[in-house]
């Protein structure tokens, strides 16, 4: 009982510290688990502690990654800017920086090589999770930045088994058959209802059959859990099984970043290499926007992808702990310093570029991305931004009596809604370009119907700032946003859960006049 108080007390105190100054609680997960190393002489850990952390992290990973395999197209990951980019940017780090760690260091080739490999990694649970709080794990460059996640995971899986000297089983290939798995996973999870089964199925998936299946044939359990949160990802209820296990999930990643910091405490050489590496870290990101760019992707694609994977990677120190563990401390310290310099970057990455943007615009090729063309408002009326649930039901409501036209930056559901008809395109409210390159003339009024109440503050903002004179309106779950909303352009904006309460009310008052 006294391990788990510990744990609970550091990682919330410091948690609770950190977001007081406006960074991500993990860093002071991450600063707990140092904290707790270094008074571990004085209180006595038992032995087995760091066993049971290592089980808890390992379970917050396999957990995350299935949550981000639930929000995946695989489809959408087999793109040249993916493949390639992931591929080559690997490739060109590795190149540059092992041989100057090999002058630098006095270590030997081998050694110079395996630290650029861990280097050379960039974090799937930091970006991940960054992604995923703001919302743009479907949006554009959150696909192309996970994409290139998964190329480098497999990477490393592949350089942690050449380097350990050991093979997958033969009973491996039979991977290759879980797509046929499909009907079945859906039937199980139609069965499943929406309560505590549902909680289960999902952990039985990430936690025993894809991560403790895949390791008995000699693979990767994180690799399991991605692909089977990748099996369900088109089914109509991934987006509920997600939410079921956010809080779980959250719960045992605390774990996570806790063993980084429990790793041990950093010496003055150990320090030096950390600082260092932080350093060279716009270097990383850079070549990913250039790399990037080359693909046809546009600046701001490009720039945001490439803060995303501005870090390094905990994939890193499991190379490391295999190939290098005496490197480990060090490579510790380097993730975690990462973490600190990235997180609140990530969280910066859009205002960022909009003071960029003059300088970075010229950087782009003629040559546009299928996916990133300019969009064409016809003769449409209405524009409704966000087509979730809230702005289908507004566009089926109006579709009768006006002209509208709808985007949405989740391309799978832009799709699904091509396919019922509805007239829609695929764009970011966020994107700087986008509203630069609009024609309001036809339009009348806006239907702000988004998930994130900071896309339908720029939204409003940007309508305003470029001119549109219309009519702006917007829906929120909380009065403060709503007001918020208000101030940045919008001219009404309701609260969901009172506007639900007055539908009701009005369908009673029908219901009895009849």
């Amino acid at each position: 009982m006294l391990l788990e108080a510990i744990w609970i007390g550091f990682a919330f105190s410091l948690g609770l510290l950190v977001r007081t100054i406006g960074l991500p609680p993990l860093i002071g997960y991450l600063a707990a688990g140092f904290a707790i190393t270094a008074v571990s002489d004085q209180i006595g850990l038992p032995a087995e502690s760091t066993k049971i952390l290592e089980h808890v992290a390992h379970l917050g990973v396999l957990l995350l990654l299935f949550t981000v395999g639930l929000k995946l197209d695989i489809r959408k990951i087999i793109k040249p800017e993916v493949i390639g980019g992931g591929l080559i940017h690997f490739a060109i780090s590795c190149l540059l920086m092992a041989p100057a760690l090999y002058l630098l260091l006095d270590i030997s080739l081998y050694t110079a090589l395996m630290l650029a490999v861990a280097l050379a990694f960039s974090s799937t649970v930091l970006a991940a999770k960054v992604l995923e709080t703001k919302r743009e794990l479907r949006a554009f460059h959150g696909r192309v930045a996970i994409g290139i996640l998964i190329v480098q995971d497999l990477i490393a899986l592949v350089v942690i088994s050449l380097a350990a000297g050991t093979l997958p089983s033969p009973w491996a290939l039979l991977v290759f058959g879980i797509p046929l798995l499909r009907p079945v996973l859906y039937k199980l999870m139609d069965a499943s209802g929406h309560d505590e089964l549902l909680l289960l199925f999902g952990l039985l998936l990430a936690l025993v059959i894809g991560g403790y299946g895949f390791e008995l044939v000699g693979l990767s359990g994180e690799l399991g859990a991605l692909v089977f949160g990748a099996m369900l990802a088109n089914h109509k209820r991934a987006e509920e099984l997600s939410e079921s296990l956010w809080s779980i999930k959250e719960f045992f990643l605390v774990g996570f970043f806790l063993q980084i910091g429990m790793g041990g405490l950093p010496d003055q050489q150990a320090w030096v290499f950390a600082v260092v590496m932080v350093l060279l870290l716009p270097l990383k990101a850079i070549l990913f926007f250039f790399l990037l760019i080359f693909f046809k992707l546009r600046a701001r694609s490009a720039f945001l992808t490439g803060i995303s994977l501005g870090n390094y990677s905990e994939f890193g120190l499991i190379v490391a702990s295999v190939v290098l563990p005496q490197w480990l401390i060090p490579l510790a310290l380097t993730v975690a310093l990462s973490f600190v310099v990235s997180a609140p970057l990530n969280r910066l990455a859009h205002p960022l570029y909009e003071k960029l943007c003059r300088r970075l615009l010229p950087l782009e090729r003629n040559i546009r991305h299928p996916d990133e063309q300019p969009v064409d408002l016809g003769d449409a009326e209405i524009l409704i931004m966000g087509m979730g649930r809230t702005g289908t039901a507004a566009y089926l409501h109006l579709q009768d009596s006006y002209r509208l036209i709808s985007m949405d930056s989740d391309p799978s559901k832009v799709e699904a809604q091509k396919g019922n008809g509805i007239n829609i395109f695929f764009a970011d409210a966020e994107d700087q370009v986008f509203w630069q390159g609009l024609n309001y003339q036809k339009i009348k009024a806006v239907i702000l119907s988004m998930n994130d109440s900071e896309a339908k503050m720029i939204a409003a903002s940007k309508l305003r700032q470029y001119g549109f004179s219309g009519v702006i309106v917007s829906h929120s779950m909380h009065e403060d946003q709503a007001e918020k909303i208000r101030q940045a352009g919008a001219d009404e904006t309701y609260l969901t859960m009172s506007e639900a309460g007055v539908g009701l009310a009005s369908h009673v008052v029908a219901r009895l006049k009849t």
